[in-house]
């Protein structure tokens, strides 16, 4: 494989693996508070809509004019990109809680036992609901991805099996532990994302634009560096007003 394309894997599936970790909180709590097969029945019908999504949008993109093509990707992997590096930043410089997959974890399950049961239905309406929501959300966003970044390479398969593979490997983790997988660096991994995204955006959309990058492909390796060490600037600026702040008050 070719650069850009290890770079389009490794972006897919470590985005895949953020928020299948997030659904597999929902879905966990769902399904051992209240019913699996509902649940079960959620994951499967989410699974099969994104499916659809792909599917259908695949084609689409990959008719475009390829500097129309890259133009629209690099605009959406920045929108994409730059939103999940704000999260990893905030987070890193404590100025916004890290996500707890534990605390999260224990907040479905309360809810989901407090949930009203329906009365006389085989599938439990509420587990059905809560999953497939779940996992149609943050399924969504991955889905996205994989478009974009399958649709510029003409890689859509490509990027379809690195998402697939990210969530096999999440789901036999979290089912083989039985718990949500709160040891999971996930911060860590959503700058990386952000970092690979955002890169990949400001390439694309220059190049589709008409700009043409010295070196070709090559200048992806100083552009990541460059917005690593941007957001770590960013970051350590951030950390140090929070914590001149919290002297202060």
């Amino acid at each position: 494989m070719s650069g850009p394309e290890i770079g389009l894997a490794l972006s897919v599936l470590l985005a895949s693996a953020v928020e299948a970790v997030e659904a597999l909180t929902i879905v966990l709590a769902v399904g051992t508070t209240r019913s699996w097969s509902s649940a079960l029945y959620g994951v499967g019908a989410a699974a099969g809509l994104l499916a659809i999504v792909v599917a259908a949008l695949g084609p689409a993109l990959t008719a475009l004019p390829i500097d129309v093509l890259r133009v629209a990707v690099g605009g959406l992997l920045l929108v994409f990109g730059l939103q999940w590096l704000r999260k990893a930043v905030l987070r890193a410089a404590g100025i916004k809680a890290t996500r707890d997959e534990q605390a999260a974890f224990e907040a479905e399950t309360e809810a989901a036992r407090t949930a009203p049961r329906s009365v006389g239905h085989e599938i439990d309406g509420y587990s059905f609901v809560i999953a497939f929501k779940g996992v149609f959300l943050e399924g969504l966003e991955v889905a996205f991805i994989v478009l974009t970044f399958g649709a510029n390479q003409h890689r859509v398969g490509l990027a379809a099996a690195a998402a697939g593979i990210a969530v096999m490997l999440v789901v036999l983790a979290g089912f083989a532990a039985r718990a949500p997988l709160a040891r999971v660096p996930e911060n860590t991994m959503k700058f990386a994302v952000g970092v690979m995204l955002s890169s990949f955006g400001i390439f694309w959309g220059a190049e589709g634009a008409g700009a043409s990058w010295p070196g070709g492909d090559a200048a992806l390796l100083v552009i990541i560096p460059g917005m690593v060490s941007v957001s770590a600037l960013i970051t350590a600026w951030l950390r140090r007003g929070a914590t001149a702040l919290a002297r202060a008050a």
